[in-house]
């Protein structure tokens, strides 16, 4: 099996609040990222494919074609948009990387080929990064 990724940067803000928690709980919780204006993060992504390389192309993938699915599943909707405000499908979500990573993996694997999509990693600050594989 060879594991192929692709890494995308975008930048974006977002506000960690959630309606289940009081307001006393929500700063007990989220700290300065409860601020009500959000803050911003210049986020990394690396999608993972998996599989055996074509025997005519020697590629699992070809990268071309997963910039396009990455970018038109995620990255144009999230680049410099409030996740919270701007995001149809964020709607009601917390936007923890955690959840990030979840709800962009349900976006990706609807571009990939069936059993292509391996693994999201999210990088959120250069120390704080999530792994989700579906």
């Amino acid at each position: 099996m060879v594991y192929l990724t692709r890494r995308v940067t975008f930048s974006a803000a977002h506000r960690l609040w959630s309606r289940y928690l009081t307001e006393e709980e929500n700063y007990a919780v989220y700290d300065k990222c409860a601020n009500p204006n959000g803050h911003g993060h210049n986020y990394t992504l690396e999608v993972t494919v998996q599989g055996e390389p074509d025997p005519k192309t020697g590629m699992v993938m070809n990268l071309t074609d997963m910039k396009r699915i990455t970018n038109e599943q995620v990255v144009n909707w999230v680049d410099h948009k409030h996740l919270n405000h701007d995001v149809p499908w964020l709607e009601g979500v917390v936007p923890t990387a955690e959840m990030l990573a979840i709800k962009f993996w349900e976006r990706l694997a609807r571009g990939f080929p069936t059993g292509l999509l391996y693994e999201v990693k999210l990088h959120e600050t250069e120390n704080n990064s999530v792994v989700y594989r579906g």
